[in-house]
């Protein structure tokens, strides 16, 4: 398969993690006889920097001429610092999600075996979690008209959705439903929210359309406490947009670490491939970013095109990784594996499976094998 992959690395660790995602890929395109091409563009505050513009009109034009997205980080303090500053480097990202048309964010929470002591939450109470969360990314109040008074002393942000924009992610959940455990919980607010109740309704109708999916309804206050009483019990989680984006970076702890977070942004024509952590310009060079989530956003996208096989053996990979512990600070506190000598290890694993017990001290001496 040929694929044209834009490649949008952002601000802080963005470019670095990005870079062993492209390891892996290119690993996977060799093993595989593949050919995945990369055109490089910027966005964020890297982007302000140089046009004054988060997501230039030429970077725009790169994404909608490839095949898929990845994408790395993208915040700067001097921004998120500065409440009166007009132009932000979200504001691209966004801008991206509607350009495209890019309405479900799809985000897999997994409690992997080795990492079970990582987590701040009780061994017995992650153990098996296994979830998938359906955040709509292009409705909702992070879209909807804003107001400021004059004075500056009041503020409004309108939340609003369409039944059509309900469906839509709607559909997509219960399919995956459908070939996971067979249940949906809504995550919303209708005891308070109209905007919630209208997803209650129009999600309740899709739901006919599946009979063998249950489904069941959770308020968000509710949904953020037993995300953390009993992970367990969920298996897709369907929500809007800032209830998502709350509700999933929650579940990052259940894993032991943001760093682990993959994520697929998906529309009918465009997809884009993410870490959910954010820029952490704390760490910029100083190769301490965990890479996994980058690198298993580039396994989401070789899924997207149906590459299961080889989606599947960065999945290995990555758990191979983990069980050796070669992993950045976040994990492993006594080891201090660099960003790059996981990326090294993981193409390595890609290219020998067999073999890269046996190369885990050459990467530790900067002698791997991998270009």
């Amino acid at each position: 398969m040929k694929l044209k992959i834009a490649v949008l690395p952002g601000d802080g660790i963005g470019p670095e993690v990005t870079e062993q995602a492209i390891k892996a890929l290119n690993a996977i395109a060799l093993e595989f006889d593949h050919t995945f091409t990369y055109k490089h563009a910027p966005v964020g505050a890297i982007a302000i920097d140089e046009t004054g513009s988060p997501l230039p009109e030429k970077t725009l034009d790169v994404c909608e001429a490839t095949d898929a997205i990845l994408f790395g980080a993208i915040g700067d303090p001097k921004y998120d610092n500065n409440p009166d500053a007009k132009v932000r480097p979200e504001q691209g990202l966004l801008r991206l999600r509607k350009s495209l048309g890019l309405y479900a964010n799809i985000r897999p929470v997994k409690a992997y075996e080795t990492l079970l002591d990582k987590s701040p939450l009780k061994k017995h109470i992650i153990e098996g979690t296994d979830i998938s969360i359906y955040r709509e990314l292009t409705g909702g109040i992070y879209f909807g008209e804003k107001y400021l008074s004059e004075d500056g002393n009041t503020a409004s942000d309108l939340c609003l959705y369409t039944k059509p924009e309900i469906e839509r992610i709607a559909h997509l959940a219960f399919k995956a439903a459908t070939s996971r455990n067979n249940k949906v919980t809504l995550v919303d607010k209708a005891n308070v929210l109209e905007s919630s109740r209208l997803w209650r309704k129009v999600v309740a109708e899709v739901a006919k359309d599946y009979p063998e999916v249950a489904l069941d309804f959770l308020f968000v206050d509710n949904a953020a406490m037993q995300m953390i009483l009993n992970p367990k019990q969920f298996d897709v989680i369907l929500t809007e947009n800032m209830f998502g984006d709350i509700i999933s970076d929650e579940a990052s702890v259940i894993g032991g670490s943001i760093g682990l977070l993959a994520s697929a942004s998906v529309g009918d024509k465009f997809a884009m491939f993410e870490p959910i952590h954010g820029s952490y310009p704390q760490a910029k060079g100083k190769g301490i970013a965990n890479p996994i989530a980058s690198i298993l956003s580039a396994a989401m996208l070789l899924d997207h095109f149906e590459l299961f096989e080889e989606a599947d053996l960065i999945r290995k990979a990555v758990e191979k990784a983990l069980i050796l512990n070669i992993t950045t600070p976040d994990l492993n506190a006594d080891h201090n594996v660099s960003t790059s000598k996981v990326g090294d290890f993981i193409a390595d694993y890609i290219s020998n499976p067999n073999d890269s017990n046996l190369n885990f001290t050459n990467i530790h001496l900067g002698q791997s094998t991998i270009i």
